[in-house]
């Protein structure tokens, strides 16, 4: 069978059930697919054949003793780097952490090694999750392969371009304001941000604590549900999960959008948003509205204008708390061309550390600073709190929002890389859902002038049935999602 590293999950997991394919088979397709392309690429920052291989051999020994029937058993996948992997090289795409190999792994992977999955690698991001194009990493920037002088999205932009190259069937992204679903809007493929709590963050290495969460990218709506089901629930290593029952998404795969309500917000319908991006989303919703979907196009959400610079408060401002440990005395690089322990701690920090993580801890430390506090963090708290109770009041009459992904189509290669300001608006449209703690979904809805635009669906809290009930009808009635780049 060629091309074998083309297949999705529940393809893959349906052969492996009839014999006709091999774990081992699959494992080899993508790590040769991986050693074809990755020059080209940059998606990942670690490969590890040799345990991805040993995996391999023991899903398939497992598979044929009809040990296991999970539909992720035996399946590779590749994970962003700031998830720790036990035995394997977590980064965090910084020279920080270079050489960091931690000694346990995060609870998503080991509920994913509980179902048998293959890890392939670690995937390229923007340093410590600090950035919306994946040029923020310090070993090197990942490409599009929709157009190798394009930016793939960030900051799991690694993750994302992978998958649409076809070096993994899904990976794992993280989210603190758009991360997973920006660049899978970027790329043509399906990420989901789930509810904050609904999936662990044990193992994740804190951005904002307040907003980071794990969440899937895959190249369709029925393996983002099924890497769904493995990944989310209560986790006792971390207090900030919920203790409800995690429902089997797959359920929700349900091609009609009868009776649901959909609403869109025209303060996502940015200035500046180009004209072939708005067409397309435009395009998509009266498509939603063929399936059955009630939409209303007349909308609004005031507060989202605030969004932006809520979250370029608070999330520096957990970022600079967070960061504040790597001293270079318990682990990571240590600047040791000093006998001044504050000397060395200094150069430590100013060493290791690229830009726009410097950026982003300097103006935490500042909104968090004496006389400071009150005026933004304080503040920031309080408008996010109205943005939250302007979504709640706003799900009382839909069941969900619609939304373009981004407001433009990827940018170029070293565009944005001098201007934080333009970066930054990237994540105009995706910032509002991490503030609130919703979840949400982009999936592929077209292309603008050859490059691939996506759609955001935004749920209630813990309501991940109705986006991904959105996102399937939407993606059988369109094919958008079975496009793939020239590499």
């Amino acid at each position: 069978m060629d091309e074998l590293y083309k297949l999705t999950i529940h393809q893959a997991a349906q052969l492996l059930r009839q014999r006709s394919l091999s774990s081992v088979e699959l494992t080899k397709a993508c790590l040769q697919r991986i050693e074809q392309i990755e020059s080209k690429i940059r998606a990942c920052v670690t490969v590890c054949p040799d345990i991805a291989l040993e995996q391999a051999k023991e899903a398939d020994r497992l598979l044929q003793s009809g040990e296991t029937i999970d539909p992720l058993a035996g399946i590779p996948v590749l994970i962003k780097d700031n998830i720790c992997t036990k035995g394997i090289k977590t980064t965090c795409s910084s020279k920080m952490l270079q050489n960091l190999i931690p000694p346990y792994d995060a609870t998503v992977i080991k509920r994913l090694k509980a179902r048998n999955a293959v890890i392939l690698g670690k995937t390229n991001m923007d340093e410590f999750a600090m950035g919306s194009s994946t040029e923020n990493s310090a070993f090197s920037p990942t490409r599009n392969p929709w157009d190798l002088d394009r930016v793939p999205g960030g900051s799991s932009g690694g993750s994302a371009a992978a998958i649409a190259a076809d070096e993994a069937i899904y990976a794992l992204g993280s989210d603190t304001g758009g991360s997973i679903r920006q660049p899978a809007g970027f790329c043509n493929v399906v990420g989901l941000k789930p509810t904050y709590g609904r999936v662990s963050r044990f193992g994740l290495v804190a951005f904002a604590s307040s907003l980071d969460q794990i969440g899937p990218i895959t190249k369709d709506v029925t393996d983002c549900t099924l890497v769904l089901n493995a990944i989310s629930g209560h986790d006792p290593m971390d207090s900030t999960t919920a203790p409800y029952p995690v429902p089997d998404y797959t359920k929700a795969l349900v091609p009609d959008l009868k009776d649901l309500r959909l609403g869109v917000p025209r303060e996502y319908f940015v200035e500046g948003m180009q004209p072939e991006v708005r067409a397309t989303l435009e395009t998509a919703i009266r498509k939603l509205e063929e399936l059955g979907a009630k939409v209303d196009t007349d909308v609004s959400l005031p507060h989202t204008g605030y969004a932006l610079a809520v979250y370029y408060i608070v999330a520096p401002s957990e970022a600079s708390a967070n960061l504040a440990r790597y001293d270079g005395v318990k682990y990571g690089y240590s600047y040791q061309e000093t006998d001044n322990m504050w000397e060395a701690m200094e150069k430590t920090k100013q060493n290791g550390f690229g830009a726009e993580v410097k950026r982003r801890i300097m103006l935490g430390t500042y909104a968090l600073s004496a006389g400071y506090y009150d005026a933004y963090y304080l503040k920031a708290q309080k408008v996010r709190t109205l943005i939250k109770n302007e979504f709640d009041e706003i799900f009382r009459t839909y069941d969900a929002l619609v939304t373009p992904t981004s407001p433009t189509v990827p940018f170029k290669l070293g565009e944005r890389i001098d201007d934080p300001l333009q970066m930054y608006l990237s994540d105009v449209c995706t910032l509002p859902v991490n503030i609130a703690g919703l979840p949400a979904i982009s999936i592929p809805v077209g292309f603008a002038n050859g490059l691939p635009v996506g759609m955001q669906i935004i749920g209630k809290p813990f309501d991940e049935e109705t986006i991904l009930r959105v996102a399937f009808a939407y993606e059988q009635a369109t094919d958008w999602h079975k496009r793939k780049p020239k590499i």
